[in-house]
């Protein structure tokens, strides 16, 4: 989803990353095309342009204004769901090579940043996990074995800077960092611009299809743009209906900032063991004052639509670790795709050739991100990785059965909500600024009353494969729980996997 079409607005959504990008105005035939501008999309335009490629870009909104936009920006090589879990399902040897890729993107990162001189904050950090509040320290215990396992650079330490936990036991993960997203992403496509790369915002593809000598991208508006390989990197594929789709859930998370005096938590990232987790950084600001960016409260997208209650309780967990916090600067929410074992899905697309994906951020979308850029610029120019096992998205992970049927019983259920009465019995009973869904006869509409009374009707069915849509009133707009699609109040599809919008009722 673009910045603008999400009602709230994240602490470093101002920075432009390409505001003089225009819309594809005619066919093109280059290299590489790349569909999605965030990080996965424009890291690997970047190393592709690097090695001489002619690339193309092309974004369905503003470039760089999607989920990475978003994001709290922990650049971590630390399994976002514990390495004993990956080492339960894929083993040591692909649980080593996680941590290493994840690592080499972190590396990556700073070197661009140096050679593209690129001002984005970037420095190296600690890291600590710390048991949640009344938890057993068997967990960060547990952690330390599996980190050992594999050659990960922790240590046992005591106490981390937060109210009551000057004690507890932490571990502490060396070489991690952070820095300005979006800054970096204005780094990157002046970059790619340089070695005579183009960058199209605006432009919607509806079509990717692989012909006998390469690929070729259809627009909604019927231009094409051919090229020897495609990379789609738009978070949710908007290429496949099944394949990974199936081994993949979305989830909203939510963060905010504070305002907090620079000398109250030293420079380091921290991650709690709740389930789910917390996470803290820092976020320089101007004179004596930082802000404290924290995030956490996840819940399936589509299951929940109490985002005032969720930033409550972000609110109350923080000031109850950091009293001294300041007043909040902004609230805003992102969506992450969470795989069943844990992994991004980047390499060559099921069943195809020469169309290549980056999808899966697990929670670690930047890593993610960089790891894609360096990995499917490699299939393209070299033909092989040391990392594509890995991450081979036809992989099936037979460990991962129970999240797998889990995962996918959101669909079923989707379905099934289309013989449940509606929320409300009538769109008379809208006020206005709010959205619900209403029973018609036979028909399942999305109703949404704008605040100046304007009526919007829908269909509630996705236009991606037809899941039950629900209402984001923190957002204004509706999810689809199955794939992750949104749509405006009108129908508009905002984000993939759905191209088309919601049919519209009247």
């Amino acid at each position: 989803m673009n910045v603008s079409d999400e009602r709230t607005v994240s602490l470093r959504a101002a920075t432009e990353v390409a505001p003089d990008a225009v819309p594809l105005g005619k066919g093109e035939q280059v290299d590489v095309v790349v569909l999605g501008s965030g990080i996965a999309g424009l890291s690997v335009a970047y190393e592709l342009a690097v090695a001489g490629q002619k690339v193309a870009v092309l974004d369905r909104g503003r470039i760089g204004s999607g989920m990475t936009a978003r994001t709290t920006a922990h650049l971590s090589s630390v399994c976002d769901d514990y390495f004993s879990e990956l080492i339960k399902l894929r083993g040591e040897d692909l649980a080593r090579i996680f941590y290493q890729s994840q690592s080499a993107a972190i590396d990556r990162i700073q070197s661009i940043q140096e050679t593209e001189s690129i001002a984005c904050d970037f420095r190296r950090l600690d890291g600590f996990l710390f048991p949640a509040s009344g938890r057993q320290e068997s967990d960060t215990e547990r952690e330390l074995d599996a980190a050992l396992k594999i050659g990960i650079d922790v240590e046992k330490t005591r106490g981390v800077p937060f109210a009551g936990f000057s004690d507890a036991q932490a571990l502490r993960y060396a070489n991690q960092a952070t820095f300005h997203p979006l800054k970096y992403l204005r780094g990157l496509a002046a970059g790619i611009r340089a070695r005579g790369g183009v960058l199209y915002a605006d432009t919607i593809v509806e079509k990717v299809e692989e012909t006998d000598g390469g690929v070729r991208v259809t627009t909604v508006s019927g231009l094409t743009v051919s090229a020897k390989s495609a990379v789609v990197a738009t978070n949710s594929p908007i290429n496949d209906r099944v394949a990974l789709h199936t081994k993949q859930a979305p989830y909203r998370t939510y963060a905010m900032s504070l305002e907090i005096a620079r000398d109250i938590i030293p420079d380091a990232l921290y991650w709690d063991t709740e389930d789910p987790y917390h996470y803290v950084r820092r976020q320089p600001g101007e004179g004596r004052t930082d802000f404290l960016i924290v995030g956490g409260e996840d819940h399936k997208t589509g299951q929940a639509d109490d985002a005032g209650d969720r930033f409550a309780a972000l609110a109350a967990w923080t000031k109850r670790l950091v009293p001294d916090v300041g007043v909040e600067t902004r609230r805003w929410s992102g969506q992450v795709m969470e795989t069943v074992d844990y992994a991004g899905f980047i390499g060559r697309n099921p069943g195809d050739r020469r169309v290549f994906v980056a999808t899966g951020d697990s929670g670690q979308g930047i890593t993610h991100g960089v790891v894609a850029g360096l990995l499917i610029s490699d299939l393209i120019l070299k033909g092989e990785s040391p990392w594509r096992e890995l991450y081979e998205p036809s992989r099936k992970t037979a460990g991962a059965i129970g999240d797998y049927l889990s995962e996918n019983a959101t669909a079923i259920k989707s379905f099934a909500e289309y013989i449940a009465p509606g929320e409300i019995d009538s769109v008379d009973k809208l006020q206005p600024g709010e959205g619900a869904i209403v029973r018609e006869g036979l028909t399942k509409i999305a109703a949404f009353r704008d605040d100046d009374g304007t009526l919007y009707k829908c269909s509630a069915a996705c236009t991606h494969i037809g899941c039950h849509v629900h209402w984001n009133s923190l957002e204004r707009c509706w999810d689809c729980p199955c794939h992750r699609s949104h749509f405006a109040i009108d129908g508009t599809a905002l984000n993939g996997p759905a191209v088309s919008p919601l049919a519209s009722l009247g």
